[in-house]
Formats: structure tokens, sequence, C-alpha cells
């Protein structure tokens, strides 16, 4: 039995958005250590802020301000900080009803322990050294000895100097792939300067890369068959985007490549031709970068185009 690949991956983009006057004045009153909610339709005190009613779903923009001191309504324990999160040392994830809400935010408590921690407890915003207007202004949250501020909101226009008017939020998802048996003797061969597919024992077509089973019948496969290296451009499309931390210069073209004895067109890109000169049906072979685990681009081999009925169906 061949061994099963494993891999660390991290998706990772950052994500930017404009902001209406609610989140806005929300995020430009964070970083002046004002905390704003919204009154809802039923009379509730939104925290953080919703620019549509969560009942109804009309647009609210009452703005009203809130304590920075709150109540625990519920919690749980994180031993492990993670990369990216608001403290790296052990800490509470916090459920917190601000004086003046009746809504509570999500964030971090700064706690010796989980047994400091409890529901119903008092604690209060700790701000940022440095503020720009984000939800990280708000540092964590840390025990307050002090009782419930018993004051109702007050109306705020959510007017401020230089509001802030749009975020990037960085997004990211470190996990661990596995690609199974299947795929995994795929990459295996791959790195062998070798392309292998699974026959179907039904309709006999050859998948590449190969899945398992069948996509058409459903049954699974299990007959390697080593297919190209060379094969036929179906169809393609010309990057004009450079993409973040990608060192080809736009533009150039990505295409989907039938494999010769393979019945499923596989994507990769197109180098050693100028990009306007890539077409249907222009044979090509695998590049392969010294200690490369796949191709690093396919390059015509100089033989005639192929002809469409040979790979129309691969379309």
């Amino acid at each position: 039995m061949s061994e099963v690949l494993t891999a660390p991956l991290v998706v990772e983009f950052p994500f930017t958005r404009s902001l209406g006057p609610v989140q806005s004045a929300f995020l430009t009153g964070l970083r002046e250590r004002t905390v704003l909610g919204v009154t809802a339709s039923d009379g509730r005190v939104v925290v953080p802020p919703t620019e549509y009613d969560p009942v109804t779903a009309e647009e609210i923009r009452e703005l009203v301000e809130v304590g920075t001191g709150g109540t625990v309504t519920t919690w749980a324990w994180n031993p492990s900080p993670r990369r990216g999160q608001p403290l790296t040392t052990p800490f509470a994830w916090v459920l917190v009803r601000l004086d003046g809400a009746d809504t509570a935010l999500l964030h971090a408590l700064d706690a010796p322990g989980p047994d400091a921690v409890r529901t119903g407890m008092r604690v209060r915003v700790r701000w940022a050294a440095e503020r720009t207007g984000a939800i990280t202004d708000i540092a964590c949250f840390e025990p307050d000895d002090s009782t419930a501020d018993d004051g109702r909101p007050a109306a705020h226009s959510g007017e401020f100097a230089d509001a802030v008017t749009g975020i990037t939020a960085p997004a990211r998802l470190d996990y661990t792939y596995s690609p199974g048996r299947t795929q995994s003797r795929y990459l295996q061969a791959l790195k062998d300067h070798r392309t292998v597919g699974e026959r179907c024992p039904s309709c006999r077509k050859v998948y590449v890369p190969p899945r398992g089973a069948c996509p058409t019948c459903g049954v699974a496969t299990d007959t390697q068959v080593e297919v190209g290296p060379r094969g036929t451009v179906t169809t393609f499309c010309i990057v004009n985007i450079k993409a973040r931390n990608l060192d080809i210069e736009v533009p150039y073209v990505y295409a989907h490549i039938a494999l010769d004895g393979a019945d499923l067109a596989l994507h990769a890109r197109i180098g050693g031709i100028p990009y306007d000169r890539v077409r249907m049906g222009l044979r090509v072979e695998p590049v392969w970068t010294e200690g490369g685990r796949f191709p690093d681009h396919y390059r015509p081999t100089g033989e005639p185009d192929a002809d469409y009925d040979s790979y129309k169906e691969l379309i």
C-alpha cells in the first residue's frame, strides 16, 4: 500500500470592503474610545450595530453610545492561542453585554485561568495603544470590580472627524490536507516526472488527476494508467491580473490540456510561446524545474496542431 501524503496548507487573502454609515460610525467610534450601538425597531440596543433590523430587516440608523463596561453572558477557554488572535497567552472567548446594550459582543478576556472566568462577571474594555478604526482597537476585555451602570444609552450622531470609510481584513485558514491514497499515488508519480491516471472498469475512460471513483459511473477506479507526457490544448484563458505572491508576469495563459491517453483535461500554465499565439489544438509537453514535484508549465512541442475532432469531447 502506498504512503498517504499529508501537507500543511494555508488559504490567505485580504478582504476589502467599504462601510455604510452605521459600520463607519461604529469603527470610527472605537478609534475614539467610544462604543456605539443601534436601536432596533423593538427598542433593543444592538451592539455591535447592524445596518438592518435583525427582526424586520428594515434599515436602522438610530445610533446610541453604550458603556465600556459589561457583563459576561457566556464564555469558553482558549488554552492555545493561534496566529492573529487577540492575545498570545491563554485567554477566554467571551460574549459581553455592555452596559446599555441588549445584545452581546464577542471578544477576548485576559484572565489568568479558566477558574477566574464565570458567567455574570463584570469586565471592562482594554483599549489598544494605537487605534486605527477596527475591532482590534478593543485590545481585549479585562476583569472589573465595578457595578453595572444603570444609565440608559445616550443618543449619538455618529459623526467623527476623518471617518473610517473602508476596511481591509486579512482572511486566513490553516489546515492539514490529505489527498487520500489515489491522489497520493498521482503526486508520487509526478515526483518521478510521470503522470498517472485511473481507468474506470465500466466506461473505460481514464481520468487525470484520478479521484478514486469514476465521476460518470460512480464506481471505484483502481487500475493505474500512465498518460502523456504530451497533450493538446482544448481551451484556454489569458490572465491579465497579477496574483499576489505569484512570480509570473502578466499576461500569461492557463489552459485545459488533454494529455495523450486521458479522457479528462487538466489545467496548467502555457509558456515558451507568446500569449497571443496560444490556440486550441496546440500540442504541448511538460517542463519541469529542478526539484519540482509537478510541471512548472507546458510548452509547444512543434508538432502540427491536433484536429478538432480528436479533442472536441474534452472541451
